[in-house]
């Protein structure tokens, strides 16, 4: 069996993950660590973890973690850093699903993030997790960066059509639609119920974090530079992102359709929907599945491309799963078969 830890368990992302590996014939969950929890159980906080997960939470150490043969992160940005550097000497394999490492040049997630970066020395150690551009890669990486979970929705949306060079590399624009599992569990009086119940906004339009990460995966993707307005909104639900990304076609006369089905024909985790059919959030609700849609309006010049998918899981926890299948050489898909949950 697998050895694992989960640092910082205590949000969303770390249930989600506690969630899915119970279930996984490989792995045993060791260590779940939370300072502020520590001494508890786990399904006290989580009453929907009893009898799932009843260990209780023990203070992160890195010397105990080190012994393990997997490591997820699901912390807030600047975390990971801290204990990196120690718990990387060894021949764990450490999944960071916060944006520690997704950013390559230091000095841009420093502008972005605000603080300086604890561990720049692994910057380049780090390999982006995710597995429908990178899989080759994460085959051998020891430290894994978890994608964001709107970078995982637009990177996958344009993929097919930045490969083949079929659109305009500027003047890209991607709204997308995010839960409100994605602020996070910490309290905040912006995701207060009243707040956000029967209302929908725009945020981070002057800047969102995501960006230049979104920009950074579609350059690698594209080969060039890729120039890019993103603007997230908030939505009155709990769990879910709806991406939709408009682009304007350099060669109207291929069969866009075709194109996206070949491109992911052998993605387990990528559904490109018959054509003129629209993913729905609930359709993806609990699954690590992306759905596609890709249409042409009524200017032949412009698509809109739209993707769904769980912001905890596709977008978090259930990728970080398939990147450390991926990493120790197991079934791409195993522990997460789930079918979406539904109504």
């Amino acid at each position: 069996m697998v050895k694992v830890g989960i640092v910082g368990a205590t949000g969303y992302t770390g249930a989600e993950l506690l969630r899915i590996l119970s279930r996984h014939p490989e792995i045993r969950v060791e260590m779940i660590t939370s300072r502020a929890e520590a001494g508890r159980k786990v399904s006290e906080l989580y009453p929907s973890l009893r009898h799932i997960a009843e260990q209780e939470f023990v203070a992160p150490d890195a010397e105990a973690l080190r012994a393990l043969d997997v490591v997820f992160f699901a912390t807030p940005h600047g975390v990971a850093q801290a204990m990196m550097s120690e718990i990387a000497q060894g021949d764990t394999v450490v999944i960071d699903l916060s944006a520690d490492f997704r950013i390559r040049d230091q000095e841009v997630w420093e502008h972005w993030y605000n603080q300086p970066h604890g561990a720049p020395n692994l910057i380049k150690k780090a390999v982006y997790g995710l597995p429908e551009v990178n899989r080759e890669s994460l085959k051998s990486a020891n430290l894994i960066a978890c994608p964001g979970c709107y970078p995982t929705s637009i990177q996958l949306a344009l993929k097919p059509l930045l490969e083949r060079k079929l659109i305009e590399t500027t003047g890209i624009i991607a709204n997308a639609a995010s839960g409100v599992t994605g602020a996070g569990r910490s309290a905040s009086v912006a995701t207060l119920f009243t707040e956000v119940n029967d209302s929908f906004k725009a945020y981070g339009v002057s800047g969102h974090r995501h960006l230049p990460e979104i920009k950074q995966g579609l350059a690698d993707i594209a080969g060039e530079s890729v120039d890019l307005t993103f603007v997230p909104h908030l939505v009155p639900m709990s769990r879910g992102i709806l991406a939709t990304v408009y682009v304007k076609l350099k060669d109207q006369t291929q069969n866009l359709q075709a194109i996206y089905e070949s491109s992911y024909h052998n993605e387990a985790f990528v559904d490109v929907l018959p054509s003129g059919v629209q993913p729905e959030t609930r359709s993806v609700k609990g699954s690590n599945v992306c759905r596609i849609g890709v249409s042409l309006t009524p200017n032949p010049e412009v698509v809109v491309v739209t993707a769904a998918i769980d912001n905890l899981c596709k977008g978090a926890a259930g990728q970080a799963v398939q990147c450390m299948n991926i990493r120790l050489g197991l079934s791409e898909q195993l522990g997460l078969e789930l079918p979406a949950l539904m109504p």
